[in-house]
């Protein structure tokens, strides 16, 4: 990393002292450092943001998937369309079920699924539908829930790096029966590195993520005539329809949620500066036609990331070039999950998703974190442009 003078960071984000004073307060007092006060008013400050309810913190997005995973209840032989171009952790959750994964193609233009590549996925063994708002970029939620409802689906929305994109004045990530948010060190808000948000629709599954997430713990059925008596706390096993599930530990801390309940004033602010900034980039490169960008400058976008498809065929010579002589390290995202060995091994290597492969094959990924002064957007851009007259 040392020899880049712009790298691709796997850090997004700055805190300011506030942020700081929050956090070591939690440090400093006597209060529980997990499965506190904290935890509630987190998760009461995301639900207002979302404008929904039931909203669960945990400690990352994929911890959110394996309860999501639980509660789809999947049988021997389900099927569960996802994108192969997506992070790992939107698929193997559901493997770990039962799960036949349908590995599902991307629009080319958007670089998320759509309707149209969802429904040529479909058959009548279909029990989930994963989508990811890859890039930050809100997918058509309103279509796909409606193909889903036709279709007694399930749909999972991996919100992980969409956090604040906003389609028909609701937020990605609540338009589902589930959703998931990611606080990862690499998101445009981080709670230190880890941690991450479950939206349930239903109620009565709400009822039951805080035994699957903590160790199935739970109240006693009875009123306790002695705190201590017959035990300090209950245990049970979560069960829904006649499947009961085992708990896990997905517990996020105190200094976590506390940091959490701060960042999300910034969401909005830190949006805009990132999709603005987007809209400059894509702008002033408007004229290399060979580079393109999927420019978007509603709230649907939060460019997370900022990405391009080269046209040329000449996109590892313009990593190449950027790298060695400029000393900004632009990097290529999403290998298809098809490809991976890990996948291949489980039978998932077979899949139709031509989008998806010419995408990864030309994508570029520009270093785009939110802590880049203005300076060095503008490095990167007359970097760009030097380099692309240079290999044209």
């Amino acid at each position: 990393m040392n020899k880049f003078k712009i790298p691709f960071s796997g850090r997004n984000q700055s805190y300011d002292m506030d942020d700081v004073k929050c956090v070591t307060d939690i440090m400093m007092s006597k209060n529980t450092l997990t499965q506190g006060k904290q935890l509630k008013n987190f998760e009461k400050k995301f639900e207002n943001f979302v404008k929904s309810k039931n909203c669960f913190a945990v400690s990352s997005a994929t911890a959110a998937l394996e309860i999501i995973a639980q509660l789809c209840n999947l049988k021997k032989g389900d099927e569960v369309v996802i994108p192969s171009h997506t992070y790992t952790s939107s698929a193997y959750p559901f493997i770990r079920y039962g799960a036949k994964i349908v590995w599902c193609d991307i629009d080319i233009t958007t670089r998320v699924i759509s309707p149209e590549t969802i429904n040529k996925c479909i058959s009548n063994k279909t029990r989930v539908i994963v989508v990811p708002h890859l890039y930050g970029y809100c997918a058509d939620m309103p279509k796909i829930v409606n193909i889903a409802k036709k279709n007694k689906i399930i749909v999972v929305e991996d919100a992980a790096q969409a956090i604040g994109s906003v389609l028909n004045k609701k937020f990605a990530g609540t338009f589902g029966d589930f959703g998931v948010f990611s606080f990862h060190s690499h998101k445009n808000i981080s709670t230190l590195g880890e941690g991450g948000m479950l939206y349930v629709k239903s109620n009565k599954q709400a009822q039951l993520i805080q035994m699957l997430r903590h160790n199935g713990h739970c109240n006693f059925s009875f009123k306790r005539k002695y705190y201590w008596k017959p035990a300090m706390g209950n245990l049970d096993l979560p069960s829904l329809e006649g499947n009961a599930m085992l708990p896990n530990n997905f517990c996020i801390t105190e200094a976590q949620c506390a940091l959490g309940s701060k960042q999300l004033k910034k969401v909005k602010k830190l949006n805009k500066k990132k999709r603005d900034r987007a809209n400059f980039f894509i702008d002033s490169l408007r004229s290399y036609q060979n580079l393109v960008f999927h420019k978007v400058t509603s709230q649907r976008h939060n460019y997370h990331l900022l990405c391009a498809m080269d046209l040329s065929g000449k996109r590892d010579k313009f990593i190449y070039e950027m790298a060695s002589n400029k000393k900004i390290q632009c990097v290529v995202q999403y290998y298809p999950l098809n490809r991976y060995p890990l996948y291949k091994k489980l039978g998932f290597s077979k899949a139709k998703c031509p989008n998806a492969d010419r995408f990864f094959d030309n994508m570029i990924s520009f270093p785009f974190q939110e802590t880049l002064t203005d300076d060095e957007i503008n490095q990167i851009l007359e970097s760009t442009k030097e380099v692309l007259k240079k290999i044209s």
